[in-house]
């Protein structure tokens, strides 16, 4: 199920789980570099829930121009907060509201149940005030040109436009201004 390569990862999740209540497990990464993939494997082998940061973009009375000018300020950090953070640690179950980004509002309530492994999947997860609610940290990176193969295939030349003029530039001030590869217990090349 998994390559060699993350083996050292499973040995730390298993290690985790037996020091603690609540494991929780952070997967931060670039675009495409496999997060989602990776999380979803998690998930399937512990049978973890999963917390996506895409449930977290900011509504649209957040998007200006100063909030997308602060690094990391395309995710909405306070409602993760105030509605994920808390709980995270605590071994019980909880839920928080999804963004909708075709309706662009706040949709459908997401419930978190009680699990000894949680699962924190996207970029911005591993966003500075974030990071002593998490037991582990992974941070996923991948060469320029494979990340574009990839967006391509699953979003079109289009959807790659988009990434390639705004995602990407806000992902990899995000990475840089906060050093967040120096926050990960690991990193894994895609």
């Amino acid at each position: 199920m998994f390559s060699e390569t993350f083996l050292p990862l499973i040995a730390a999740v298993e290690h985790a789980l037996g020091d603690s209540t609540c494991t929780v497990l952070a997967i931060d990464g670039m675009a495409a570099s496999g997060k989602t993939t990776l999380a979803a494997a998690l998930s399937k082998k512990y049978g973890a829930p999963v917390i996506h940061m895409d449930d977290f973009f900011l509504r649209p009375e957040q998007r200006t121009p100063q909030r997308y000018a602060q690094p990391g300020g395309n995710i909405d950090r306070e409602r993760f907060l105030s509605e994920v953070c808390p709980h995270l640690r605590d071994g019980k179950g909880f839920s928080y509201f999804q963004f909708d980004c075709h309706r662009m509002c706040l949709a459908e309530q997401i419930v978190i149940p009680a699990h000894s492994l949680l699962l924190v999947e996207g970029t911005y997860s591993l966003y500075p005030a974030f990071l002593p609610f998490y037991s582990l940290k992974v941070m996923l990176t991948i060469p320029k040109k494979l990340q574009k193969e990839r967006i391509l295939k699953r979003d079109g030349e289009e959807g790659y436009q988009m990434f390639a003029e705004k995602w990407i530039p806000l992902e990899d001030r995000y990475f840089l201004e906060f050093n967040v590869i120096s926050s990960a217990d690991f990193v894994f090349n895609g």
